[in-house]
């Protein structure tokens, strides 16, 4: 096994491997080849950081990292890093080469002066590479209300004492920009996945949470969502919003959020406490400017 710097000659293996490595994982699909593509450019990209892993001369394994921030309550922004996206090619995964992989390059992160890292991921797995809940380090998902446990956000101070030295109490992770390059650039995108070879989109256990990205409404089957031009799942919009390729309703957020308003007793079925109408309204008001389609 040997790990070492991602060369261009890597790029387009790299990539692919990416794609298999994360195809219907954490959603349908993914998006996670066409960040890496994109990010390589970014000057948030720590090219220091770029690792593939060989086995017998072949890629079986990449991760990169970049640069992030933290908000402090006061508006203060102060730096901090992520890594990711973390692939193990399929058939090569649950035999210890990601975690061989991620202590490699967390190594080489903190001898860079890396002193704290934020990431998504399972905490079954990152656990054994020292990251914890987030929200026990008082350290808030830019997504979700402060005072929620995020099971998915994670933390580790990679340098001990990094975060009370740098004057860190409490703050707001801020991911990069360009991991939603994929959002922001629905076009681009679908052209460059166009240049692989056709996989089926599905959900699967373990994804996480899939919403309609107009409404809001949770996405948990083929059947809930709404249709391309050329009659396809479109697994981003729910089949009240999209079909055959256009909206259903032309409206501004302010407009849905209101038409949404009045589901307040179906959601409330599904809610350990029950919300008002109002705090449902203030709910989404929160939420919604991070859909695709408000956003």
């Amino acid at each position: 096994m040997n790990i070492r710097l991602e060369t261009p000659a890597d790029y387009r293996e790299v990539e692919n491997l990416t794609r298999e490595a994360f195809w219907n994982v954490y959603r349908p699909g993914c998006t996670e080849h066409y960040v890496l593509n994109q990010y390589r450019s970014n000057p948030d990209f720590i090219p220091e950081l770029d690792f593939v892993m060989e086995e017998n001369g072949r890629i079986i394994g990449h991760v990169m990292f970049s640069k992030a921030e933290l908000v402090l309550p006061d508006g203060t922004r102060k730096p901090s890093w992520t890594f990711g996206p973390i692939s193990i090619e399929p058939e090569s995964k649950r035999k210890g080469y990601g975690l061989k992989l991620l202590d490699y390059a967390l190594g080489k992160a903190r001898e860079m002066g890396v002193g704290f890292l934020c990431m998504e991921g399972n905490i079954e797995f990152y656990k054994h590479a020292g990251f914890g809940l987030a929200s026990k380090m008082n350290i808030h998902y830019h997504s979700e209300p402060a005072e929620a446990e995020v099971p998915y956000f994670l933390a580790q101070e990679l340098i001990p004492g990094w975060l009370g030295a740098n004057g860190i109490s409490e703050a707001t992770y801020c991911p990069p920009k360009g991991y939603f390059v994929a959002d922001e650039n629905p076009e681009a995108f679908e052209a460059y996945e166009a240049g692989f070879p056709q996989k089926e989109k599905d959900f699967a256990p373990g994804q996480l949470p899939q919403f309609c990205q107009s409404c809001g409404m949770p996405l948990t089957r083929k059947e809930d969502c709404g249709t391309n031009a050329d009659g396809s799942v479109n697994f981003d919009y729910c089949q009240y919003c999209y079909q055959d390729g256009r909206f259903l309703q032309e409206c501004t957020m302010d407009q849905m959020i209101e038409h949404c308003s009045q589901f307040v007793d179906e959601v409330n079925k599904n809610m350990p406490q029950p919300l008002t109408k109002e705090e449902y309204i203030g709910m989404m008001k929160s939420f919604f400017p991070q859909l695709k389609r408000w956003r």
